[in-house]
């Protein structure tokens, strides 16, 4: 583990002190988690007094069934066939999808030129229903595009945000693609419509295949 991670994991709990949820170093970089309402402040005090000039990205993650492994390589899937078929019919499902905490995340990947270093930091939203954090467009206007991009695949919120649209999807969109409880075959398919001269949308004419997953035998590795 390199000593300078270890100094700067020593540095940032100085200075962030108390707001802090936790701090973990992993293949020799420095991941900390701080609470939406301290979050602001504490990005504040990584550019100013830690001098983290430069938001590297923004991204969601859903973690929705995180740690359920659909597909193994050794032998075949252990539950299920994939995510193609699973399409949360259940309404009790749905219901746990809405109420699980910790669902969503939004993670930011600083650098500070000066020093050289990289942290990365993780807030979630207390709501998993509508997943709100605050803007840092006002600490790294590099964040605008990034934070239209995590509202669109994800359904993330902004607080702040001077112009928070769909930035991938088309205007009218349902839904946010990178939900793990979205359809992969999507809810509506578009074409052009010849006759009328435009662009209409229809109901999914897809129909999911399922695969059986590739079973690597480990004679078949020897051989």
């Amino acid at each position: 583990m390199k000593q300078s991670v270890l100094d700067l994991q020593n540095k940032v709990n100085e200075v962030l002190g108390d707001k802090i949820s936790s701090s973990k170093v992993k293949l020799n970089e420095l991941t900390i988690e701080v609470s939406p309402s301290d979050a602001l402040a504490s990005f504040e005090l990584l550019r100013d007094e830690l001098q983290f000039e430069q938001l590297m990205d923004l991204c969601g993650v859903d973690y929705l069934g995180y740690g359920d492994a659909n597909w193994e390589t050794h032998k075949a899937a252990n539950t299920g066939f994939s995510r193609g078929v699973f399409d949360f019919a259940d309404e009790d499902d749905v219901n746990d999808a809405i109420a699980m905490e910790r669902r969503f995340a939004v993670v930011y990947h600083l650098l500070s030129i000066t020093n050289n270093l990289r942290i990365r930091v993780k807030v979630y939203p207390k709501d998993t229903a509508m997943p709100v954090v605050d803007s840092v467009i006002k600490i790294w206007n590099a964040a605008n595009w990034f934070e239209r991009e995590a509202f669109d695949l994800f359904g993330i919120l902004f607080s702040g945000h001077p112009d928070l649209r769909r930035i991938l999807t088309d205007y009218g969109f349902v839904g946010h693609p990178l939900r793990k409880d979205f359809p992969l075959t999507g809810q509506v398919e578009m074409r052009y419509d010849a006759e009328k001269g435009r662009v209409i949308y229809e109901p999914v004419s897809i129909e999911n295949r399922v695969n059986v997953p590739r079973v690597i035998r480990d004679a078949a590795v020897e051989a």
